[in-house]
Formats: C-alpha cells, structure tokens, sequence
C-alpha cells in the first residue's frame, strides 16, 4: 500500500515520487488512503503503520470496492475514519453483510511527530493463515544480498545457487537504483525509497524451481578507472566515457533440467 495507486505506480519518474516526498516533509499528514487495487481489506498488510523505511508519521490503508462488478476477490468493502481524542480509528464496512462496520486500526498519538498504532484483526473472517503476507525488507536484514567486493561488483547470484522456491527470501539492488527481491517463490520490484513491495515482476508458476541470477552487461575497459586512459586535454578529462551511463545488468532465470535460460526484460512502466 505504501507505493500508491494505480496512477502512480505508473507516473513518470518524478511525479511518482513526489506524494511520498509530501508525506515525509510534512508529519501532519497522518494517513494516506489508496484505491485502484480492487481487492478487499482482508489482506495483513491492507493497513502499514509508519515505522521504518522512511515513511513519514503516515499510516497507509488499502481502500477496497463496494461494488461486486469491481472487486478482484468477491468481497466488497470501504472504510470509515473515526477521529478520536487521542487519535483516530480506521474501520472496514462490509457491504455484502449488510454494512456491518469493524475495527481494523487504532492509532494513538503521542507527539506530533511519532503515533503507536495497533492492529485490531480479532475477528473471524480475518484468518491469520488464509492472509496474504508479503515481505517488505528492511536496511541491513539478513536476505540482503550484496555485491561481492572480490567480483566484478555487477554479477551476483541472490538464491545463492538454489532452486526458488516458497522459502526463498532475497533482495538486492540493481545498478540502475531499482530494487528487487524473491519471496513467497516470486520476483518482485520494491520501491526504492521506500522498500514498499511495488509489483510483480516475474510469477510463481514461471519462476518455480528455476535459480536467479543477476550478470553484468560488461564494462568497456576503456572505462575503468583502474584501466581507464584519460585524455589529457584540458577541461576534455574523462570525455572518452561521457556517454557511458553505467554498466546494465540482466536478471536470468535459470533452469538446470533443461539447460533454458530467460532473461527478464527491462521493463520502462
């Protein structure tokens, strides 16, 4: 929930980014309510509370669809905000049971920069082991999975040999600044800022047993700074590389039964 909407997950660069830039400048702004995901509130992470990951004082809650033509997963829900004395509550209506309101969230000020806020998930429809989970890293966890100080620093192999599946956790960064990750036997694309899952990149059934492995697209020599011959006319020093950006990568899937390999193709959206 805390990558935004639809419309700003799909925004250019720097329009996407500008709402949570709001968020983290200005700790007035409690709460940030999302729609375009057409999915009810019965998932763990519907509601996120501020903690971590430079998020702001905001609590991010996933707004569903009253409407059986919209919903993704046949529940039909909206929210209601109570404002309280010492802070607010975020509830869910059930419109397919009548609009029988529950309580989802309490959040409690204690400062106006820093509020505790408390799941409320003590109710039969909400089964722990049926939710949805999804991993968030966090900076220095133990699935971070570095770039090898003794390799060429662009090649790593984040599954650490093995075959992904249902237990592998891993995130990385890529050179181009995104983040991805394997979870839950799936690729997926964190939000950089602020390590938010942001989409699906490659599925559970097109990942299965198959290994990860990110590869580098190969540094001209030429611009190395260890191998680099830099021109020496002056105000023209390192002009032999103006024009490189950076060395790409690639993410490879892997299938050692069959010898295949995939390349996940940069994606501009």
């Amino acid at each position: 929930v805390v990558n935004g909407c639809c419309w700003l997950n799909h925004n250019d660069a720097q329009s996407s980014k500008n709402f949570i830039e709001i968020v983290r400048n200005n700790p007035s702004i409690k709460a940030w309510f999302s729609g375009h995901f057409h999915l009810s509130h019965d998932y763990e992470d519907s509601i996120t509370f501020p903690g971590g990951s430079n998020r702001g004082s905001c609590v991010f809650a996933q707004v569903g669809c009253m409407t059986t033509r919209s919903t993704r997963d046949g529940k039909r829900h909206s929210r209601i905000v109570k404002g309280t004395k010492d802070g607010f509550e975020i509830c869910t209506v059930n419109h397919a049971a009548g609009g029988t309101v529950r309580l989802d969230a309490t959040i409690t000020y204690t400062d106006s920069n820093h509020e505790v806020g408390v799941y409320a998930h003590d109710h039969a429809e909400l089964d722990h082991d049926s939710f949805m989970k999804v991993y968030s890293p966090s900076e220095g966890d133990e699935c971070y999975v570095g770039y090898d100080g003794d390799g060429d620093g662009v090649s790593i192999d984040p599954t650490d040999g093995c075959q992904v599946d249902e237990e592998t956790v891993a995130w990385w960064h890529m050179s181009d600044g995104r983040v991805l990750g394997v979870y839950d036997g799936r690729l997926i694309e964190y939000e950089p800022s602020t390590l938010a899952p942001l989409g699906l990149v490659v599925g559970y059934d097109e990942l299965q047993g198959k290994k990860v492995v990110v590869v580098g697209s190969g540094v001209p020599d030429e611009c190395v700074a260890s191998t680099a011959s830099v021109s020496q006319a002056v105000g023209m020093e390192g002009a032999d590389c103006a024009e490189f950006e950076g060395e790409e990568q690639a993410v490879l899937l892997v299938d050692e039964e069959t010898g295949g390999i995939t390349v996940v193709q940069p994606n501009e959206d």
